[in-house]
């Protein structure tokens, strides 16, 4: 079992409702949306574990039963080009649930065009393969960073 956290502060809204095909469609994986507040401010780990990706807008932390989470902050930002982040770790680093990942500032993203929008997301992996179920997923709730978003049973 995999209990999988907010990475930051905002309100839990779901997947279908981030108006990115990819996500909405559940093409990456099953998982949740999180409406951001707009405060510069850090996405921290969900979980604990050992980056597996890093790109300034977007982090795969793979836990140790081989499950991997993804922390995907706005929609497009990839299109930014790293503009207004700050990637805090590289690729292969072990950390730990709360650690900071990438510093960034909502309002600014929104600012260049793009959604602000943060989408957690579980990824096949080898272990895991595309059979995915979660439960006590939190729709709707306010959270802060820390607080359960769902259980990957």
């Amino acid at each position: 079992m995999t209990v999988v956290t907010a990475p930051l502060a905002g309100r839990v809204i779901p997947l279908a409702d981030t108006g990115d095909p990819v996500f909405s469609g559940g093409l990456i994986g099953p998982g949740v949306a999180i409406d951001p507040a707009r405060a510069p401010g850090v996405a921290v780990a969900p979980v604990d574990g050992t980056v597996a990706w890093a790109r300034p807008h977007a982090v795969v932390i793979v836990d140790g039963a081989g499950r991997g989470v993804l922390t995907h902050l706005g929609i497009d930002t990839v299109e930014l080009a790293g503009e207004g982040f700050e990637l805090l770790v590289g690729k292969g680093e072990v950390v730990t649930r709360g650690q900071p990942l990438i510093g960034w500032d909502p309002a600014g993203v929104e600012a260049a065009g793009k959604s602000a929008v943060c989408v957690v997301v579980m990824v096949a992996t080898e272990v895991t393969g595309q059979d995915q179920e979660l439960a006590g997923v939190c729709q709707g709730a306010d959270v802060t960073p820390g607080d359960t978003l769902f259980v990957w049973a």
